[in-house]
């Protein structure tokens, strides 16, 4: 980026046949290539294409955390018509992130064309508080995406995650069933429980979005069979059907699909995928039975079952 920059300065300099008073010319340069203050920003360091803007997401995926949601805005990636937030933005969910407004929230986001829609994922979305209202202040017609899978695999995978975390970091870690059972019952105040409870959360998105603007993903089935769920997105999101079968193939060492676009061939981060602990069976049923009456409740919510224990 100093390359391209520099190079744009002496070629606008000489081209002028002035010096830069006041740091006024560096900063159109910065504007210009998309040069942002905040160093974080993944897309800061493109040039933007004639005719593209960075704007505000049509779409965001919500949710749910260990859902799929890398998954799912990976493989949207390769519509056309489609351009992604590369990072977790954060934007509804973290204070700190959210008083910085909304110039800095588009700043975050990918230059795009007048047809195509602009999805950033957050999985912290779904299970925040304050989430639901500050999305529908800045858009109350949005669409928006919401990947789900069974509740109790969740968790584990939730656990999974933070396993992985504390040991490549060298903290001390608990067995699954040390974290799940307190004094011989379950810890309902355990965080990936709590992240568990679909129809809890879902009913505070309820509140300010009608159902009809919430799609639903099936995370389990992704994952078998992607290209379903994805013309399903397809048609929510009112877009031409360009995601074919022919982009995914079966990688057998990973074990689930990897994309195929654009001549290239790509697979999730090896840190997706990472293999489960063994649960103990009676730890596992006590976990389908505190999901069973929220999972009934959550169908009800949304008029659709998913097979779910």
């Amino acid at each position: 980026m100093a390359f391209l920059l520099v190079s744009a300065y002496l070629l606008l300099t000489h081209a002028q046949g002035a010096p830069v008073e006041n740091g006024a010319l560096l900063e159109t340069l910065k504007s210009q290539v998309g040069l942002f203050s905040n160093k974080s920003e993944h897309y800061s360091a493109q040039v933007r294409p004639p005719g593209t803007n960075r704007q505000i997401p049509q779409t965001i995926i919500i949710g749910v955390r260990k859902g799929g949601t890398r998954a799912l805005l990976e493989m949207l990636d390769i519509h056309p018509n489609i351009v992604v937030a590369a990072t977790e933005v954060h934007f509804f969910d973290w204070d700190e992130n959210y008083v910085k407004g909304i110039d800095w929230y588009r700043s975050l986001m990918p230059f795009s064309y007048g047809n195509q829609i602009t999805i950033e994922k957050t999985p912290g979305y779904f299970t925040s508080p304050q989430a639901p209202k500050r999305i529908h202040d800045m858009n109350s017609s949005i669409k928006l995406l919401l990947i789900l899978r069974d509740p109790t695999e969740r968790v584990i995978s939730d656990y999974t995650q933070v396993y992985y975390n504390r040991v490549e970091n060298h903290k001390p870690v608990q067995l699954f069933e040390d974290i799940v059972i307190k004094n011989g019952a379950l810890n309902t105040k355990y965080k990936a429980i709590q992240r568990s409870l679909y129809d809890v959360h879902m009913e505070k998105w309820l509140k300010h979005f009608s159902l009809d603007q919430i799609h639903i993903v099936d995370g389990n089935t992704l994952i078998k069979d992607p290209l379903p769920e994805l013309q399903k997105v397809e048609r929510f999101l009112n877009l031409p059907s360009r995601i074919m079968s022919s982009n995914f193939y079966f990688n057998q060492t990973k074990g689930f699909y990897c994309i195929r676009s654009d001549g290239r061939e790509r697979c999730l981060h090896e840190s997706k995928g990472r293999p489960h602990p063994l649960v103990n069976n009676t730890v596992l049923e006590q976990l389908y039975s505190y999901f069973r009456e929220h999972n009934a409740k959550f169908y009800r919510m949304v008029n659709h079952s998913f097979d779910w224990h």
